[in-house]
């Protein structure tokens, strides 16, 4: 189930869950500025169900970060 989490939160939930996958789903130029350590890059313009396939495994929790434009 989706939900939204802020970054304290985050922090947190990857401390207690290493197992979690984290992405990113920024565009490249942000990706390379700011990406979060451990972060996997799939960029929203280019996701797809077989990028994210090939590159995530089913088995283990996935959070996806994208900058919030408030």
């Amino acid at each position: 189930m989706a939900k939204t989490i802020d970054t304290d939160d985050l922090a947190d939930l990857l401390d207690r869950n290493p197992d979690v996958q984290l992405v990113e789903v920024l565009p490249s130029p942000e990706y390379d500025d700011e990406h979060l350590p451990g972060a996997l890059h799939l960029p929203l313009t280019k996701l797809t169900r077989r990028a994210a396939t090939e590159q995530l495994d089913r088995s283990r929790p996935v959070v996806v970060y994208c900058f919030d434009f408030q």
